[in-house]
């Protein structure tokens, strides 16, 4: 393998990190839309292959987030 050829499998990685990362949050915003929508937390797990745990840690974000509210931690 040479330098270029190298060079470009390291650009195509970062180029499906930037879009993995993309998809990642698309996924959450999903997520808390559908707990929003108060579809089962069973549903989510199954149609994610998330734990409860994973599905709770989103939709807790989302709380944080919320304006008005206090930052966590004081």
């Amino acid at each position: 393998m040479d330098k270029r050829s190298l060079a470009q499998m390291a650009q195509r990685f970062r180029d499906a990190e930037r879009r993995t990362e993309i998809l990642r949050q698309e996924l959450a915003a999903a997520i808390r839309q559908a707990d929003t929508d108060e579809v089962p937390q069973k549903d989510i797990c199954e149609a994610t292959g998330y734990t409860r745990q994973q599905v709770r840690r989103i939709v807790l974000a989302r709380d944080a987030e919320q304006p008005g509210e206090p930052a966590a931690g004081g």
